[in-house]
């Protein structure tokens, strides 16, 4: 069914089969079914809101300079305009998710987009740095609801199979293509009407969203009311935001300090016990079987890698461009503004090929050629590279954006509606720690070492070596080697 039963509004017309076999997207099943005009209006509603987080994951950065020297932000507490937003954006994910399979996917994710708006004013109009950080902190929580939310209304609204695979195609594209899109708009509104132009426009995008959502997505709940796990959810949240704490940190000052190890160590330690609690909760926040679904365990852990190894690239590659190779911030941007074009381009390709080979199989072939890819990137001197890197971070870039949708079908598919939030919030959560822990695991080395230049090709070879590694894991964990697809 296109949406839960429980709900109060129907989904949007489409020309859907019915849904296709559970589990995974049936090899050869049709990957050119029509969506109806109202439901590309929905898809349009749910994906301009997950592009709009995801380019404020990125349109700050080059402007963070500006904007210190405007508000009186010190060089060493820059780094708290981007944790400032990513502790309650990675933290709050999992729990939102569920309260909204309880309360109202719909209702949930107009609130995260009015609290996202309203925040975006306040950053825009920052006066001081604890107004601005105050927003940013705002700008997190909000992410962390319509991040939940908008995938679970996704994936609730448009049936299991070919046009679901097609919606997570357009999702995830805009997804990837909103980071890169960020990165080079940045530069450009910065410098041409300064940094608060880029809040400015989150909160454009806040109220086109908010005006279109109420008449267009349909309501959607789980039919039960069962109580909110609060153990789980103190714990896991805790966890999370300590985490994401303690690698953020280390993003600024490296591994060195007691306080990053601190709560560190506290973070893992939530983690495990969240991991007791639920196992013995009547109504967890997060069903272990659901984690034991081998579609779900795995297909989340070719999510994590593909997000924090590409991320990684994106950081090094900024470095090796400007610092080596002596490029202006405008022609790096170029360099990532053509992978976003190559993104898109893998994003339109990524629902066919998924719907001919199945979704597992295209997250382990895409794992593979993310990883050789890079590996190619080694291929850089200290003189020339700049096409090099162009074209191999392109090609990267494909094959992670196909990652990125195989991924999302694979732990999607076969969950009941019910449960669909519970999953979606795994799924997104496993986004927002990726994009987390990759660059203060391995970005750090690119820094540390005799040169950056040998740092950042000792981080390429090791980031293109987690990637295959992951890629095989997720090929025998799928089970592809017996033969399932």
């Amino acid at each position: 069914m296109a949406i839960d039963t429980a709900t109060t509004t129907t989904g949007p017309e489409t020309a859907a089969p019915s849904p296709g076999p559970r589990g995974d997207s049936a090899p050869g099943s049709p990957a050119d079914a029509r969506l109806s005009g109202r439901a590309k209006l929905v898809l349009f509603v749910l994906c301009a809101a997950q592009f709009m987080v995801a380019l404020d994951f990125s349109v700050l950065n080059v402007a963070l300079p500006a904007l210190g020297k405007d508000l009186g932000l010190g060089q060493s507490a820059l780094q708290w305009a981007v944790t400032a937003f990513a502790l309650p954006s990675g933290g709050f994910l999992l729990l939102f998710g569920r309260i909204a399979d309880l309360f109202g996917r719909k209702k949930l994710f107009l609130t995260g987009l009015a609290v996202f708006g309203a925040a975006s004013l306040l950053a825009t109009l920052a006066w001081d740095p604890a107004s601005f950080l105050t927003g940013r902190a705002l700008q997190g929580l909000g992410a962390a609801v319509i991040v939940p939310t908008g995938m679970s209304l996704l994936t609730t609204t448009f049936p299991e199979g070919p046009l679901r695979d097609k919606a997570l195609g357009i999702s995830g594209t805009l997804l990837s293509l909103g980071f890169t899109v960020g990165m080079v708009l940045g530069g450009v509104m910065t410098d041409t009407l300064g940094w608060r132009s880029t809040m400015g426009l989150l909160v454009a995008f806040a109220v086109v969203v908010l005006a279109l959502a109420p008449g267009l997505l349909p309501e959607s709940r789980t039919p039960e009311r069962p109580r909110l796990d609060v153990p789980g959810a103190v714990a896991v949240t805790g966890g999370l935001l300590a985490v994401i704490y303690a690698l953020s940190t280390a993003a600024q000052r490296g591994f060195g300090g007691a306080d990053v190890w601190g709560t560190l160590a506290v973070g893992i330690a939530l983690l495990a016990a969240f991991v007791v609690v639920e196992s013995k909760a009547s109504a967890p926040l997060v069903s272990l079987p659901m984690l034991r679904r081998r579609t779900v365990a795995w297909g989340n852990l070719g999510g994590l890698v593909t997000f924090s190894m590409m991320s990684t690239v994106v950081f090094v590659l900024t470095l090796y461009l400007q610092e080596t190779l002596g490029l202006s911030s405008f022609e790096t941007g170029l360099v990532f503004g053509i992978q976003g074009i190559a993104s898109a381009v893998a994003g339109s390709y990524a629902a066919k090929l998924i719907g001919r080979f199945g979704s597992r199989r295209v997250l382990a072939a895409s794992l593979l050629g993310q990883g050789a890819f890079i590996a190619g990137l080694l291929g850089l001197g200290t003189h020339s590279g700049a096409l090099l890197a162009t074209v191999a971070v392109s090609l990267a870039s494909m094959c992670h954006l196909g990652a990125i949708i195989s991924y999302g079908v694979t732990v999607t598919s076969g969950v009941p509606d019910e449960e669909q939030g519970l999953a979606t919030g795994l799924v997104t959560t496993t986004q927002q720690v990726g994009l987390t822990v990759g660059i203060p695991l391995l970005g750090v080395l690119a820094t540390t070492q005799a040169s950056l230049f040998d740092g950042v090709r000792t981080v390429l070879a090791i980031d293109a070596g987690v990637v295959v590694a992951a890629a095989a894991l997720v090929a025998v964990g799928l089970g592809l080697g017996r033969g399932k697809a």
